[in-house]
């Protein structure tokens, strides 16, 4: 947004402001928040708080700098209020669970650590944040937001105290983060229709068991070397050793096969042509198969023998099932994706594949977030400023979503308002 842009919908920002910071207790403090607001979205390259001083006339680098850095302004009432206002908007279809990674120089910011990098396709020195997106066809928004604490920082009683880590804090795998955002924002009263994931979370069976144990419905991309039984496998009960002694618990016959094993017994004409959506060229089209299938692993067959052990005394060995949606596009040798879903057995394909290919809403979140209102842009070194920084430009994205969902939009031709097509097709 230029700056004629941004003074034209001022009344609307404070309306907002006033609104999503209310919890913030000081008027001085608000008022920042428009400021830092505002700074988000308006036109430069840099969005660090110098260089947004700099453009605003009423930029004061010194106030910005407390507000976000040393200012003990609660975040979570304010994300809060995001997200009571953003669900409704939204009407997701799903809510998506994925990471972010900015590239970091030096050792002394938070969390930073030479670790897999995405945004750069390789390990390197960088910070790394799951997040939890609500998602339709038409429009999406981050929920939470965590900071994932790499393990050398457990212990590090230096680099904690300097960056201000609360001592409550410790190392949690990605997966577990996303499900403290899941049991948070259940707390309030919010609940997804669907958690769709690409295959780091969804290959991770106690992330699914998680899911289930919850009863949130899943659509959840996995490797291919996921193994799984057919759904029609049958387990059987060994004989007895002796007349004394326990029964052996039954177990299937034959090693459970991979899922790409199991995609490529179905054969060619199992697979028919879906389309998902309109993207930038065209229709989006692929030839997808959907078949019941049993996942099966020792993380998901331990914890079924220990708990019907405990509570039944015995286990009938069949693994529960669910859907294994495969993608083989006309121009593969082989199928190239598949993912596990928990969807009721009468779930159409259509539906299955819409939900799978949900996530390319979340990739334009992360475009806007960080090229468009300077997410990986912070210089701040603390935990309390990275969580400031985060809740401020998730709420500028709120504000400028409302905008373009907008009924009545103030320039059809304005890039603030007009709606926003991905530059990829998948």
């Amino acid at each position: 947004m230029d700056a004629h842009e941004v003074n034209r919908v001022r009344a609307k920002l404070a309306l907002f402001v006033a609104d999503v910071f209310a919890s913030v207790p000081r008027k001085d403090q608000r008022a920042k928040g428009d400021c830092y607001l505002r700074g988000l979205m308006l036109d430069g390259r840099r969005k660090s708080i110098q260089a947004m001083a700099c453009r605003l006339p009423d930029g004061n680098e010194q106030n910005l700098q407390q507000f976000v850095n040393q200012s003990t302004w609660d975040p979570v009432p304010v994300q809060r209020r995001i997200n009571e206002r953003m669900l409704p908007l939204i009407d997701p279809t799903a809510w998506v669970i994925d990471d972010v990674s900015v590239p970091k120089d030096g050792r002394m910011s938070v969390a930073v650590a030479p670790q897999y990098c995405g945004a750069l396709g390789k390990r390197a020195n960088c910070q790394v944040a799951v997040s939890v997106h609500a998602a339709s066809d038409t429009a999406s928004c981050p929920l939470q937001w965590r900071l994932f604490l790499p393990k050398e920082w457990a212990s590090d009683t230096v680099r904690r105290s300097l960056t201000r880590i609360p001592a409550n804090v410790t190392h949690r795998e990605k997966w577990r983060l996303a499900l403290d955002m899941l049991d948070t924002l259940a707390g309030w009263g919010m609940t997804p229709p669907v958690v769709v994931a690409d295959a780091a979370y969804g290959t991770n069976a106690r992330l699914r068991a998680a899911l289930a144990d919850r009863a949130i419905a899943y659509m959840l991309a996995i490797r291919a070397d996921v193994i799984a039984h057919p759904f029609d496998a049958e387990p059987f009960a060994p004989a007895r050793n002796g007349p004394v002694g326990c029964w052996p618990q039954p177990r299937y016959r034959d090693p459970a096969p991979s899922v790409a094993a199991l995609a490529a017994g179905l054969g060619a004409t199992a697979f028919t042509s879906v389309t998902w959506r309109n993207g930038s060229r065209g229709e989006l089209r692929s030839r997808f198969a959907a078949v019941r299938v049993r996942p099966a692993g020792k993380a998901v067959e331990r914890p079924i023998k220990a708990t019907a052990s405990a509570e039944q005394g015995w286990w009938d060995g069949i693994l529960p099932d669910c859907w294994l949606l495969i993608e083989w596009p006309a121009d593969a040798e082989a199928p190239t994706d598949y993912w596990l879903s928990s969807l009721p057995d009468d779930a159409p394909i259509t539906d299955l594949v819409r939900l799978a290919k949900v996530r390319w809403r979340i990739e334009h979140d992360y475009r806007e977030l960080k090229h468009g209102l300077g997410l990986d842009h912070f210089e701040g070194r603390s935990w309390p400023g990275w969580h400031h920084h985060v809740t401020l430009v998730t709420a500028a994205h709120a504000f400028l979503t409302e905008q373009r969902l907008a009924p009545k939009v103030p320039a059809p031709d304005s890039p603030s308002t007009k709606s926003s097509t991905p530059s990829r097709t998948s």
